[in-house]
């Protein structure tokens, strides 16, 4: 409950407590609240019975903190054997990694020109191009130039 609370700010709160308080009611102040939070604790529990026991036995296991999302979503995915071998299928760095290496690849190697290779011919059965080829990567000094004062 007070996981996020230092010991700067729990010697704080006794200091208000003391001078709010006085040392005389602060035992009392501190039972009162304790019997208040007892019994908001007795009845959420009841409740979650009431809640359980209306479900009937095969929700007999139920926790409330499964209305989460996440935790919903965890569970299921931890129990249900369809979605693990789906889950195990499909491995997304895998993927990502087979893409960029391919990539990564292309990039490094050279595209070889009819220029480059000695062949400047056209392939004699088609009498043009050949479509199956891919197209040589544009040169590099055909870009076109920045102009500040045009933008």
């Amino acid at each position: 409950m007070f996981n996020d609370i230092g010991a700067l700010e729990l010697v704080t709160i006794v200091v208000l407590a003391i001078l709010i308080f006085g040392p005389d009611k602060l035992p009392k102040v501190i039972q009162d609240v304790t019997g208040v939070i007892r019994k908001i604790r007795a009845f959420s529990d009841s409740a979650k019975q009431d809640i359980r026991s209306e479900l009937g036995p095969e929700f007999k296991d139920f926790e409330f903190e499964d209305l989460n999302p996440k935790n919903f979503i965890r569970k299921q995915l931890a129990e249900n054997e369809d979605l693990k071998d789906i889950r195990s299928s499909f491995d997304l760095r895998k993927e990502l990694n087979d893409v960029t290496d391919a990539v990564n690849s292309k990039e490094a190697e050279p595209v070889p020109t009819p220029a480059a290779s000695g062949d400047t011919a056209a392939p004699a059965s088609s009498g043009g191009p050949d479509l199956l080829k891919k197209p040589a990567a544009p040169a590099q000094e055909r870009r076109t130039v920045f102009d500040a004062d045009a933008t």
